[in-house]
């Protein structure tokens, strides 16, 4: 959370703006990153920065698979290709974790 603080602080002093109303960051749904754990700690890492008081909302990114067995292309719920049951597939999407945006007063 403290690496999104500095983003937001570096913008502020690049920008000009003095406060963050609200940041939106993309989380892939394999990332390993927790939104809870987000918004428990996010106010600590705000403490005292232009960010502080600022809303925190995430929007999920689905993992997303491509199999070189049978060709299947797309989401994907379980540890298995959906199209052949393989594990051979390589993941395209949910890995992600970025700011899609920083709302500004």
């Amino acid at each position: 959370m403290r690496s999104i603080v500095d983003v937001c602080e570096r913008e502020a002093r690049e920008k000009g703006f003095r406060r963050v109303e609200n940041i939106s960051l993309a989380v892939g749904a394999v990332s390993g990153i927790v939104p809870e754990c987000m918004f428990e700690f996010f106010p600590l890492a705000a403490a005292g920065t232009v960010a502080e008081g600022a809303k925190l909302t995430t929007r999920v990114i689905p993992a997303e698979i491509e199999c070189p067995d049978c060709g299947y292309s797309g989401k994907i719920h379980g540890g298995e290709c959906p199209g052949c049951g393989g594990w051979g597939f390589r993941l395209v999407h949910g890995r992600e974790f970025y700011i899609d945006s920083i709302e500004v007063e």
